[in-house]
């Protein structure tokens, strides 16, 4: 009888399917919503790929956001989604409309420190602008990344872009999308940082 309910007890947990051990929320903008691809091509759909079914990946990017636009949104994102890790790339938009370089640090700021609140460990992911800004301008944009992830002590991927960033024919013919041959490489560079990020099995 023992033997029995043992093969009962083991077939019924062969059976039930496999606990997600976390769930990772992206939260960004065009460049992470695939703009210009089939949404399977984007290197948020690679992830999902790569982690397979253990992690849940919710690609909650939207095309044209600015860093003030996420601030708010994120607080009923992450009262729907309660991430375990929340993967945040957002100010490509602030950069190309020039907008306030304080106030985009700012509301980064805000957003690192509402999901940490939660409980929800951050990763950054920094941008580049096209080279017709300026080198004066582009570096001051990408200080800000490196400023709020060492304030808030959140990962970060500096660039996440980098390796193609000049390289145009990595990019859609408005030079600033990356084409789908693109995408395998912005998941090599965040997975990196991320990886230790997640829960453990």
């Amino acid at each position: 009888m023992l033997m029995i309910k043992r093969c009962v007890l083991l077939a019924c947990l062969l059976a039930a399917p496999l606990a997600q051990a976390g769930k990772i929320v992206v939260f960004g903008d065009s460049i992470s919503a695939a703009y210009g691809l089939n949404p399977a091509q984007g290197w948020v759909s690679l992830l999902q790929k790569k982690l397979g079914a253990k992690h849940q990946v919710v690609n909650a990017s939207l095309s044209g956001e600015t860093t003030a636009g996420g601030l708010s949104r994120l607080p009923a994102m992450l009262q729907q989604h309660k991430p375990d890790v929340l993967v945040l790339e957002l100010g490509g938009n602030d950069g190309l409309r020039g907008l306030p370089l304080p106030a985009m640090q700012d509301n980064l700021n805000q957003m690192v420190r509402l999901a940490q609140s939660q409980k929800t460990r951050v990763l950054l992911v920094g941008m580049a602008l096209p080279p017709n800004y300026g080198p004066e301008y582009g570096n001051k944009f990408q200080a800000v990344f490196r400023d709020v992830a060492a304030a808030r002590k959140a990962a970060l991927v500096p660039l996440l872009v980098k390796g193609f960033e000049r390289d145009l024919g990595k990019f859609q013919p408005d030079g600033i999308h990356p084409a789908a041959s693109a995408q395998g490489k912005m998941l090599d560079n965040v997975l990196p940082t991320l990886l230790p990020l997640l829960p453990k099995t």
